[in-house]
């Protein structure tokens, strides 16, 4: 399938930042469905088109426009601001959609890593009036998601922020610090699990399809089966995928199988055929 791309397109200001998305419209006979992507890096790096060939235009060639939105990064923001600028690209599609050929009726959200946390987020906090935010020009709009993919996240803050000795000597810092805008996440527990998906976990949940390698040394599989439990526990829809010799952002997620498997997910929940 034909996919029709349309680069920077600016969705909200933020306080001096400029917030754009790139979108791939597959070519289909009406409005095609549409997902937000959040891009990984630990909150810190990272770009809406990290993935574009490989990712996001081939997921859009199954018949799911891909919305990929930029961020503030910790170093421009602390949190909950990455939440408000996710919910502020969530009311720019359903204000705006319709004019590049988007069905908008129902919207999903995927991320990778450090974007499938605030994909969760998304998912999770549809009534939290201090996450909605004030960011964008379209505050009538609803910012709910009605589908959730979440590709190897974190849902814990705190535990997935501990490091022994030995790992605080031979790993990266842990990224979620910057994130609550502390030198060290358990300087304050209580703000790290305000903030961690499991959080938020409800029944109300829309639908979650989590994926995660099961070689990960970034962010361990244990992060999405916490999330994956939860959410089963609560009694909302979640499908969990271990991909054997996956690591963190590894080539697997990206198998023409995994994305169509993915694609198909999210056409059974926005609407489109598979």
């Amino acid at each position: 399938m034909n996919v029709r791309t349309e680069s920077d397109i600016e969705y909200a200001d933020a306080d001096g930042v400029r917030l754009a998305l790139d979108l791939y419209v597959p070519a289909t006979d009406g409005p095609a469905p549409v997902v937000l992507y959040l891009h990984g890096g630990g909150w810190q790096v990272g770009d809406k088109r990290d993935g574009a060939t490989e990712r996001l235009e081939r997921l859009a060639s199954y018949g799911v426009a891909v919305a990929s939105a930029n961020y503030r990064f910790a170093t421009q923001a602390t949190y909950p601001a990455q939440v408000h600028d996710v919910k502020a690209a969530v009311r720019w599609l359903r204000a705006n959609g319709a004019q590049h050929g988007l069905a908008v009726g129902k919207v999903g959200a995927w991320g990778a890593s450090a974007g499938a946390y605030l994909a969760s987020m998304a998912g999770l906090t549809a009534r939290n009036a201090e996450l909605e935010g004030s960011v964008g020009d379209h505050l009538d709009q609803p910012s709910h998601v009605d589908a959730v993919v979440h590709w190897f996240g974190q849902s814990d803050l705190l535990a997935n922020s501990r490091r022994t000795w030995l790992e605080k000597e031979i790993l990266n810092p842990p990224f979620e610090g910057p994130l609550l805008g502390l030198g060290e996440v358990a300087e304050n527990p209580a703000a790290a699990r305000a903030a961690s998906p499991l959080t938020w976990v409800g029944a109300d949940a829309p639908p979650f399809l989590i994926a995660h390698g099961d070689r990960d040394r970034v962010t361990p599989a244990s992060e999405s089966l916490a999330l994956h439990d939860a959410l089963v526990r609560a009694g909302a829809e979640s499908t969990m995928i271990l991909l054997g010799g996956a690591g963190h952002e590894g080539e697997e997620f990206d198998r023409p199988d995994h994305l169509r498997l993915t694609a198909a997910f999210l056409l059974s929940h926005l609407g489109g055929t598979a």
